[in-house]
């Protein structure tokens, strides 16, 4: 079941949240890197992560899925965000350069869908990242965070499933080392639990954070003719019997 939009925003309030939206945005930042210019679109759940964006952006837009819900951002000025069917999003081919999907892929009936019509609207050579909960982390495992609702991915099953869509990996992270706990000790030492885990490349990280480029060809399956392989029915002469000497 997808998370009501005001149970997004009430993680984000939170300390907890506080903390997941400041180690998740510095990956996803990284990755992001010079937008100057550039027209970028969340997708899902992303507005905590596009504020630092849309100062630097041509333009920022935030997709909300329908089952979901909107909240309007930003908060002064004209809205950015829509709520819309995210296999069918109201854009032209080729309109965005970035595109910034978080509680997303997860949260949706047909992940290849969506990918498919990300993969439409971004311009050759786009840039996606993508950040979903790791199925051996913790985080995908307690149903108090929204990153313990929908279905987890192993950087396998991530990676398989780009590919299938016509995505390059190109880097990938891990982040959320930190317990999922409100506890004043555990969000003190957030950053050491971030360092040790990345330095250890430890697998029980509550994210995989991968960032891909849009592929501009199709691979085709090239198959034997099925005739030729099997073998043709082919029509031979029969040979004609001489006469016979003094027949009529």
């Amino acid at each position: 079941m997808s998370l009501d939009v005001t149970d997004l925003r009430a993680f984000y309030a939170s300390p907890l949240g506080t903390v997941a939206q400041r180690l998740v945005g510095r990956t996803v930042h990284r990755m992001l890197g010079s937008v100057s210019g550039l027209r970028v679109m969340g997708l899902g759940y992303a507005v905590p992560y596009l504020g630092p964006v849309r100062h630097a952006a041509e333009r920022t837009l935030a997709f909300m899925p329908a089952t979901q819900g909107v909240v309007n951002w930003p908060g002064s000025g004209r809205s950015a965000s829509a709520l819309v069917d995210p296999t069918m999003m109201p854009l032209p081919d080729a309109a965005l350069d970035r595109v910034l999907l978080i509680h997303a892929i997860e949260a949706v009936e047909s992940p290849a869908e969506l990918l498919q019509e990300v993969w439409r609207v971004l311009t050759p050579g786009g840039r996606l990242i993508v950040a979903v909960p790791n199925r051996r982390g913790l985080w995908a495992r307690r149903d108090a965070t929204p990153f313990g609702h929908g279905q987890p991915y192993s950087r396998s099953q991530l990676g398989r499933l780009m590919r299938e869509t016509l995505f390059s990996p190109e880097d990938w992270a891990e982040t959320l080392y930190v317990p999922p706990v409100e506890g004043w000790l555990t969000l003190r030492t957030a950053s050491a639990w971030e360092r040790v885990g990345t330095g250890l490349s430890l697998p029980f990280a509550g994210l995989h954070v991968v960032e891909a480029t849009k592929q501009l060809y199709r691979p085709v399956t090239v198959q034997a003719r099925r005739a030729a392989r099997l073998g043709a029915r082919v029509l031979v002469p029969a040979p004609v019997p001489a006469p016979v000497p003094g027949s009529a």
